[in-house]
């Protein structure tokens, strides 16, 4: 594997019942990340991985800081087992927060703190202003832009781009029913497929302004470090090193697109040559293969089937 790399964290959408088990159960390093997470949020975060019930995983409030327990209880892992640094560290949406506990710039705590609180946040947002969420397939993004804009004029509501992934593979955000209206056009305009996503908020939109004002404050308040490597922010697709500079991007991550797209890119083009996604599943692995097929990807999994990873396995 290259030694120049970046490590790639997940958001919501990776999560599933049982994800972190096989973690916990060989390594001394994960047993203690979910031990903590377990004690600084006062639940059981750890049962929830492991046992479910779904419904209760699948809760925004608490998604999130299972994902982010379970990325960083694989980062010690794969640390321990002597895996390169990276050069950047990247995160899919709230996974922005686990890049962020990567690279120094938060502790596991803040970070577990902040997304909890950023969850239950994004949950009462949804209840006061509805909408929700969709993938677009086969639109180019400056086609589908068009698709909303005329949407948004027609309606009155907000409809619009919330995460571009990679090509071929775009998410919009948005109120009832413009949110329909844009999926039906979409198709009209030549997508292959609109398909409603499982959830109940319009994240990254401005109908989260509310929550990312009340979030922001929550920032504030919140001690951040400079990293120790560049962070490649969401909201900008350029890396941050300055810790102000870092909440003013997570302040604007609500309510601005994800640039996954535009990410990926600016690290292929600094000669990154190698994607290690530390986190559950293989999302982002899968979308950087319709970014650029020649970039080495590497997940999680493929790298603990080798039997020298963490010297503390199986005790």
């Amino acid at each position: 594997m290259a030694r120049r790399c970046a490590y790639l964290f997940p958001g919501q959408g990776s999560q599933y019942v049982g994800m972190g088990y096989d973690l916990y159960e060989k390594y001394p390093s994960a047993r203690n990340v979910y031990a903590q997470a377990d004690k600084i949020l006062g639940i059981l975060l750890s049962e929830l991985c492991f046992e479910g019930p779904a419904d209760s995983l699948d809760d925004t409030l608490n998604t999130q800081p299972a994902i982010l327990a379970t990325s960083v209880a694989a980062l010690r892992v794969l640390e321990k087992g002597g895996l390169p640094g990276p050069a950047y560290v990247a995160g899919h949406s709230m996974g922005e927060f686990s890049a962020l506990v990567a690279s120094h710039a938060l502790s596991f705590q803040a970070g577990l703190l902040l997304v909890r609180e950023r969850g239950r946040l994004m949950k009462e947002a949804g209840k006061q202003n509805p909408g929700g969420m969709a993938a677009v397939l086969g639109l180019e993004r400056d086609v589908l832009e068009e698709v909303c804009a005329a949407v948004r004029d027609r309606t009155g509501t907000y409809v619009g781009v919330a995460n571009d992934n990679c090509p071929g593979q775009i998410v919009i955000s948005g109120a009832e029913p413009a949110l329909e209206s844009a999926m039906e056009a979409a198709q009209q305009r030549g997508a292959k497929r609109a398909i409603r996503l499982p959830v109940s908020i319009a994240a990254h939109s401005p109908l989260m302004a509310e929550a990312a004002q009340a979030f922001k404050r929550r920032l504030d308040e919140t001690p951040f470090s400079k990293p120790s490597v560049p962070v490649v922010a969401n909201a900008t697709a350029r890396p941050l090193t300055d810790p102000d500079a870092i909440r003013e991007a997570l302040s604007k991550q609500l309510t601005s697109p994800v640039r996954w797209t535009e990410s990926m890119t600016w690290m292929l083009n600094q000669d990154i040559g190698c994607f290690v996604e530390v986190g559950p599943k293989n999302v982002l692995t899968n979308l950087l293969r319709r970014i650029d097929r020649s970039a080495e990807r590497v997940t999680t999994a493929d790298l603990l089937s080798h039997d020298d990873v963490d010297g503390t396995a199986h005790t």
